[in-house]
């Protein structure tokens, strides 16, 4: 028997390492939660780790060495009752850049609309048909959004089914009693994170994400100076959605996780192009204004 178990052990891991498409870290931090116990946090994260990491979410096989690296911070802030906290939830997803050990942030999200339900007694399950319990249900609107991004940044609109995927659980959960799902609630929420995604308007952000990747990043090694050009002409053909959705979700998910890299990348850059390119990040980015100013200094 116990080698029938070990066996079985051994296969799961096996089949996990070699399917899967996520490695993600997580964590639930409950020290602002008063009398919280810490076993029933612990089984939280638990059961995160295990829904978020052991299922499969796409029809795709990845190697381990291919599976998408992200994280996910749970914060709690509040205890409603025995079972129903109020938090945030950061989520944050790489990936590695071609011939470097340089991995490029693609996301890079603070979602304050995290009101929950948990039950350590209970199995933390994710229905794909419809809406189920709340924490699932953002769980797995990450997840394709993970997925979406981080298709989107190999091949040109190569995460359209994933971001699919995570509009139809915005539908689902237009039933649920929390904010976060609908789009009168606010225009900085899932709702508006996934509509503007699959909008036509938006369209120039998602050739961003594939020509920032694959003809910026990935060909640095070869030749810095033709690789930062096509990173600033991509930026370039953010302006039409700055015109007419300024400010928008997207756009500020887009330099919450490309921000620094942007500083560090331009640092270099000769005297012209930093005048370029701040001119430009301070009209499409005013909210980091002060920081590309610095770039011409």
């Amino acid at each position: 028997m116990a080698r029938i178990i070990l066996f079985s052990f051994l296969f799961f891991i096996s089949s996990m390492a070699h399917s899967q498409e996520l490695n993600c870290v997580v964590d639930v931090n409950s020290r602002q939660v008063d009398g919280s116990e810490r076993t029933m946090f612990d089984e939280m994260q638990r059961q995160i780790f295990e829904l978020v990491n052991g299922r499969k979410w796409t029809s795709d096989e990845f190697q381990t060495h291919e599976r998408i690296d992200c994280s996910i911070l749970i914060n709690l802030t509040e205890r409603i009752s025995a079972t129903e906290f109020k938090g945030n939830i950061q989520v944050q997803a790489s990936r590695p850049v071609f011939n470097s050990e340089y991995k490029t942030p693609l996301m890079n999200i603070r979602d304050e609309d995290f009101t929950i339900r948990f039950n350590q007694f209970e199995p933390l399950i994710y229905n794909e048909n419809a809406y189920g319990s709340e924490l699932a249900t953002i769980l797995g609107y990450y997840v394709y959004m993970i997925l979406g991004y981080d298709y989107d940044s190999y091949s040109f609109e190569g995460g359209t089914k994933y971001f699919q995927q995570a509009l139809q659980i915005v539908n689902f959960a237009q039933a649920s009693s929390q904010t976060g799902w609908k789009a009168f609630e606010d225009q900085r929420n899932r709702y508006w994170l996934v509509e503007n995604a699959l909008s036509a308007r938006f369209k120039p952000l998602r050739k961003l994400y594939y020509d920032y990747h694959i003809k910026g990043f990935d060909v640095m090694q070869q030749d810095m100076a033709k690789a930062r050009r096509q990173i600033t002409a991509s930026l370039k053909s953010l302006r039409p959605i700055h015109d007419v959705a300024p400010s928008s979700y997207n756009l500020q998910a887009l330099f919450n996780a490309k921000l620094q890299e942007l500083l560090n990348l331009y640092e270099e850059a000769t005297p012209q192009e930093k005048t370029e390119i701040s001119e430009l990040l301070i009209i499409i980015d005013p909210g980091n204004s002060n920081k590309y100013d610095k770039l011409r200094k």
